[in-house]
């Protein structure tokens, strides 16, 4: 059987023998990590889908866009994730598709091609099934924090009963940490509260500024 009357399915298997493994051999110098670019692994599938006449289309079924902050200097970056459906097409125009997610941030203009390339390289790797050293996801296991639960009722009696600027900053901190997980209306009404809070515990005196004859 000829390259060019092989099935995709035929073309792919033929793919998968061809490429083998794709290790990661790049290497992120400012967190110190090595990592498998979508440069290393569409380098190492593209000669051979070339070779079995297979061609890759993609078509984005979600896309989902937002901006976050991300660590101490609260630096604001593109988050992009995208749904994305890739057609393989073989030499005589029969199909396979897969889908993936993709997932990536940017401080610029980049996440969306970030995350294509994410998705493309997941693509490549589980449809072709390479094998990328990686560690089993099994090796590693989580346990999610409790939920915080945030007594706005006694949060409420503290601003009101207030009386120093240093209790109050640690008040302010203690709603700023936690404002995610109030609701907005409380949450309006907590600040509300606080800013009562500021100008009353501005003007009152310190006991030594009041007269002994008072």
């Amino acid at each position: 059987m000829t390259e060019s009357k092989l099935t995709i399915v035929q073309a792919l298997n033929e793919v998968m023998k061809a490429v083998g493994g794709v290790g990661k051999n790049d290497r992120n110098s400012a967190q110190g990590f090595n990592f498998r670019g979508i440069d290393a692994v569409v380098n190492a599938v593209s000669p051979q889908l070339q070779k079995y006449g297979v061609v890759v289309m993609p078509t984005v079924l979600d896309y989902e866009y937002q901006s976050v902050e991300i660590g101490k200097n609260r630096t604001v970056m593109g988050h992009v994730k995208v749904k994305v459906t890739y057609n393989f097409y073989g030499a005589n125009g029969d199909t396979i598709a897969t889908t993936v997610v993709g997932e990536a941030m940017d401080s610029g203009d980049k996440a969306t091609a970030k995350a294509m390339s994410v998705a493309f390289r997941t693509a490549l790797l589980q449809s072709l099934c390479l094998p990328t050293d990686d560690i089993d996801p099994d090796a590693q296991s989580y346990e999610r924090s409790e939920k915080v639960v945030v007594d706005t009722n006694a949060v409420s009696k503290a601003i009101a009963s207030v009386t120093d600027l240093d209790s109050l900053a640690k008040l302010g901190q203690y709603i700023t940490v936690h404002k995610d997980v109030i609701d907005p209306s409380v949450l309006e009404t907590l600040r509300l509260s606080f800013k009562d809070a500021q100008n009353r515990v501005a003007i009152t005196p310190k006991v030594e500024d009041v007269p002994v004859d008072a």
